[in-house]
């Protein structure tokens, strides 16, 4: 079932070494996507992978010339176009849908190549096309480099408060007990009955958050918190920074938090709001 699609390219495979190449690498990828979907459903989700794939190389690459290659290499594999798990050739493996992190990032390199097309054309009026062309494409290769560096000075950051956070914590597991003072008992005077507080499945916010561990489930309830208050949004910038902030919770949604916060000045990284 799941090299149905591919049986062209399956009878091309006259070695017996090549096939057992094929069938184990389907074989790991089927592991794979059942974590996922499950085993009843991955067998037609790795099928459909591979119909898909094979329909794009016929239509913009021509004939393949390497079967196995093709099938390891290109065919069977899962191609994440972002940080999402689920994220396979810009689709969601568990529903099929668009992926909204695949969409998010596309409107914001769609809208940063009209920002750099428009300095562009305003610093160069009487460039030909090709010229103001080529000038765009290598300001957006400058753009792209240097905001991939600061997104890896970012990890780097957030690895080592982790990092440190876990050495605290194995230090005092490893205290012995005895060093420990005993306190006394004391009983602590009833407290009237209150409404309890709302219960958050999302990551703690005394914990570090790292974006590309959450699930959909996590980042849609980050992001219903964040339409309903605001202040969440102002929250997440203060302590990540206000790309950490679009990634999570959309460029739309941080701009409308910004505009609606008349008195708040946001400064791109992790200015507090008493020094903004």
């Amino acid at each position: 079932m799941i090299l149905e699609p591919v049986r062209l390219l399956w009878a091309r495979l006259e070695r017996p070494a090549a096939r057992r190449l094929v069938e184990a690498a389907a074989r790991s990828e089927l592991a794979t996507v059942s974590g996922f979907v499950g085993w009843i459903d991955a067998p037609q989700v790795l099928a459909d992978r591979l119909a898909r794939r094979l329909e794009d190389q016929l239509r913009l690459g021509g004939p393949i010339k390497d079967p196995v290659g093709w099938l390891i290499g290109k065919g069977l594999p899962q191609r994440q176009e972002c940080g999402d798990a689920l994220c396979d050739d810009r689709l969601l493996l568990d529903s099929g849908q668009d992926c909204p992190w695949c969409e998010d990032r596309q409107a914001d390199r769609r809208a940063q190549r009209h920002a750099v097309a428009a300095a562009v054309d305003a610093a160069m009026p009487g460039a030909s096309e090709t010229e103001r062309r080529a000038a765009t494409e290598q300001q957006l290769h400058q753009d792209v480099t240097a905001r991939a560096w600061a997104r890896e000075r970012e990890w780097e950051q957030v690895r080592a408060r982790q990092a440190a956070a876990k050495a605290r914590a194995e230090a005092a597991a490893a205290q012995p007990a005895a060093d420990v003072p005993a306190a006394p008992v004391v009983l602590p005077a009833p407290r009237p009955v209150t409404a309890p507080d709302p219960v958050v499945d999302d990551v703690d916010q005394e914990q570090e958050l790292v974006l590309e561990d959450l699930t959909r489930e996590q980042v849609r309830d980050w992001r219903v918190r964040a339409m309903k208050d605001h202040d969440v949004v102002f929250e997440h910038i203060d302590r990540y920074g206000e790309t950490s902030a679009r990634r999570l919770f959309s460029h739309q949604l941080v701009d409308q938090a910004q505009r609606l916060s008349g008195a708040r000045h946001l400064v791109l990284g992790h200015t507090t709001w008493g020094q903004a």
